[in-house]
C-alpha cells in the first residue's frame, strides 16, 4: 500500500512539474501606431503544448505572453478551462495582422472563444494589456512565424 501511494504521489508531482514548465521563449514585438510593444512570448506548438497553454499559471508579466502556433491557417477556439488569470487573446492572420481580440477573457470559463474566421495564431498576453497599450484589430504582430524577425 505505501509503494502504491509513493508512486502515485511521485506521478501527480510530476504532472504538476509538466503542468507549470515554461515552454522556450522568443521576442515578439507589435506595431500599433507609432508605437512598438516589446514582449518575449512562450511558443506552444504541439498539440499538448497548444492544450496546456496557460493553464494553471498564477501569474504572467506584463511583457510576457504565450504564441499558438497552429503550423497552418485554420479556424481557432480557444477556452479558458483551468486558467487562473484573465487573458487577451490576439488573433493572428498569416501575415502578422491580428484580426480579432478577446480582451479579458474569464478565468475557468469554458465558453469557445474565436474570431470567426481562420487565422495562423493566437498571441494570449494578461488580461487588459492590449487595451493598456492600444493595441487593435488591423496592428501587426513581428516575428518569425509571420516571416519577420521579433522583438
Amino acid at each position: 500500500m505505501t509503494r502504491f501511494i509513493f508512486s502515485f504521489v511521485f506521478a501527480a508531482a510530476m504532472f504538476l512539474q509538466a503542468a507549470f514548465a515554461q515552454l522556450p521563449t522568443e521576442p515578439l514585438s507589435i506595431q500599433s501606431g507609432d508605437e512598438t510593444h516589446a514582449f518575449t512570448v512562450e511558443m506552444a506548438t504541439t498539440p499538448e503544448e497548444i492544450q496546456q497553454g496557460l493553464m494553471f499559471r498564477e501569474s504572467l508579466a506584463p511583457d510576457a505572453g504565450m504564441l499558438f502556433d497552429f503550423g497552418m491557417t485554420r479556424q481557432a477556439s480557444m477556452w479558458m478551462k483551468n486558467t487562473l488569470i484573465p487573458l487577451d487573446m490576439l488573433f493572428i492572420l498569416e501575415d502578422g495582422s491580428v484580426v480579432a481580440i478577446a480582451r479579458n477573457a474569464q478565468p475557468g470559463s469554458l465558453r469557445s472563444i474565436g474570431p470567426g474566421v481562420p487565422v495562423r495564431a493566437v498571441l494570449e498576453l494578461p488580461g487588459g494589456r492590449a487595451k493598456e497599450l492600444g493595441i487593435e484589430p488591423g496592428d501587426k504582430v513581428v516575428h518569425r512565424l509571420f516571416g519577420q524577425a521579433g522583438g
